[in-house]
């Protein structure tokens, strides 16, 4: 967008200051507003009155961020500052007026305003706009995708009386496609030019008034904070692109990523003969084809092909199923594929770990055991605040005794302890949290949404067997 021509410029006095030093405030989350280009008459949120309780003022700039421009969350910012624009003859001012540069955390911006209304007359449109560094001096400038995330506050001010003015905040992320963000409706123009009672001056006072912008440009450490994911090139900013949902195949969307991750599963994958295998048929090709996409594929990767494998229709798509029974029998069929190839045995020795379930006396030297082969272990959420603490309960032992004891051969009826040990942790353990439960009383399935925490590693030790 183009500024003002000198003539216009005439008009018009600026005063901007930039504060370097970052500060924390109590969060909430603002709403975002459309830039002039959407065309969307939406009206801001609650614009405070001319006179607001406690006396702000647009000058004291500090305390004026600290009260309206708020991080949401736990975001952190790269700097703050904040600009005034005083405007010496309001009703010579075009339709459409850009302020002066100003420079914030290293980034430049100006305020927009339509004084006389973007889409609707007599409603005073403000916004602030992005200035992305042009080439200049050997230097590139900003690149193509270039972007930055602000917390903003814009507000009108009585030039004589900062204490007088009405005051608007947003959130965005900028970027060539959404170089400007603010209210279109920001405030009616006879609001400005009236006085609110015979004490009180206007805000446009002898046709005066000051504009201000207030930022904090807002750190975006994963680059994708407020972003909306329109032509959003995941390959070239994270170096991977994702799944896409069916319906309801979130589930195994998630498993797909972690076995995809699971570098000599995948190499085994790809060993699987295929050549002459139909993908709508073949659960190994297809999946060898999904993990191929995940690798090379500029978009999101369709999942289609796989699900057709199963046998299942676009209906099975949107039905939730069992994350671990789908882990199985995806399982079992490529253990099934690989028999008599380079990769038989894959499956397991990556997967497979050994459990023992015993029942043991107390009193007599007496213990029935069995050792099973397990591929994954279904543990506890509820009452479970740990990843610890949900294999304790896995592995918690039971006593036998009173009417409930064990029947020991050739010992009779004995007081015992029944459990589970491990024998054995393979090199990749799956675990599946069970955040589902059956509730009686609804006659139905319900989430558990208990806190549950897991640490980077865990030492398994005290629940493998001593054998």
């Amino acid at each position: 967008m183009d500024h003002n021509s000198e003539a216009e410029l005439e008009a018009l006095g600026h005063v901007a200051r930039d504060a370097s030093a970052p500060r924390e405030d109590s969060a909430i989350t603002p709403v975002a507003s459309p830039s002039p280009s959407a065309m969307d008459d939406v009206r801001p949120s609650e614009v405070l009155p001319a006179k607001p309780v406690g006396s702000l003022s647009t000058l004291n700039e500090e305390e004026f961020m600290a009260a309206n421009t708020l991080l949401p969350g736990k975001l952190e910012e790269e700097g703050h500052g904040y600009f005034h624009w005083e405007i010496d003859n309001w009703t010579n001012l075009p339709d459409r007026v850009v302020s002066p540069t100003f420079t914030v955390a290293g980034h430049d911006w100006d305020i927009l305003m339509f004084p006389r209304g973007n889409t609707t007359s007599e409603i005073v449109s403000l916004y602030i706009e992005y200035k992305p560094k042009e080439p200049k001096d050997g230097d590139s400038g900003s690149p193509d995708d270039w972007h930055s995330c602000a917390v903003f506050t814009l507000a009108i001010s009585n030039v004589n009386d900062p204490e007088l003015f009405k005051v608007n905040t947003s959130n965005h992320r900028f970027t060539a496609e959404e170089a400007d963000w603010g209210f279109t409706r920001f405030s009616e123009l006879r609001h400005l030019l009236m006085p609110a009672d015979e004490d009180t001056p206007p805000l446009i006072e002898n046709l005066r008034v000051r504009i201000s912008a207030y930022v904090r440009v807002v750190k975006d450490p994963l680059g994708v904070l407020w972003h909306n994911f329109h032509n959003y090139n995941s390959r070239k900013h994270t170096g991977y692109v994702g799944l896409r949902n069916q319906g309801a195949t979130c589930y195994m969307n998630s498993l797909l990523q972690s076995l995809y991750f699971t570098n000599e599963f995948r190499n085994a994958v790809y060993q699987i003969p295929t050549e002459a295998d139909d993908p709508k048929r073949s659960v190994a090709l297809a999946l060898q084809r999904v993990f191929y996409n995940l690798q090379v594929s500029g978009d999101a990767v369709d999942t289609t092909e796989l699900t057709k494998s199963f046998g299942w229709d676009s209906h099975d798509s949107f039905m939730q199923h069992d994350v671990q029974e789908f882990n199985r029998v995806l399982q079992d069929n490529l253990e099934t594929k690989m028999k008599g190839t380079v990769v038989d045995g894959a499956v397991a020795k990556l997967f497979e770990g050994k459990m023992k379930s015993f029942i043991r006396c107390v009193n007599v030297d007496y213990e029935s055991s069995r050792v099973e082969n397990y591929y994954d272990i279904s543990l506890n959420v509820k009452g479970c605040n740990t990843l610890r603490d949900s294999f304790a309960n896995y592995c918690e032992v039971e006593t036998l005794n009173g009417e409930n004891k064990y029947q020991a051969e050739g010992f009779g009826l004995q007081d015992a302890k029944k459990g589970v040990i491990f024998e054995s942790f393979p090199p990749v353990l799956q675990l599946q949290l069970k955040r589902f439960e059956y509730d009686f009383r609804r006659d139905a399935m319900v989430k558990i949404n208990d806190r549950h925490e897991f640490p980077p590693s865990i030492d398994l030790g005290e629940f493998l067997s001593e054998d």
